[in-house]
């Protein structure tokens, strides 16, 4: 599917967040990468098989500290 040259991770590796976006729309929320990933903002995923990756957001000090 990738045509840069290294190529992009492909979508079951454990790096695969470091393919090319290809596509980004930022006004609805989500960019397609090279490797067929579609990654959202609230960073869950989509995967070209049609596996869902939950969002995996960290709380950070603030989140905490509410």
């Amino acid at each position: 599917m990738c045509s840069h040259q290294p190529s992009c991770p492909t979508a079951d590796s454990a790096d695969h967040h470091a393919a090319v976006i290809v596509s980004a729309h930022p006004e609805q929320g989500w960019s397609l990468l090279c490797n067929g990933t579609i990654v959202f903002d609230d960073t869950g995923e989509l995967l070209p098989d049609g596996q869902v990756v939950s969002p995996h957001r960290t709380l950070g000090v603030l989140a905490v500290a509410a």
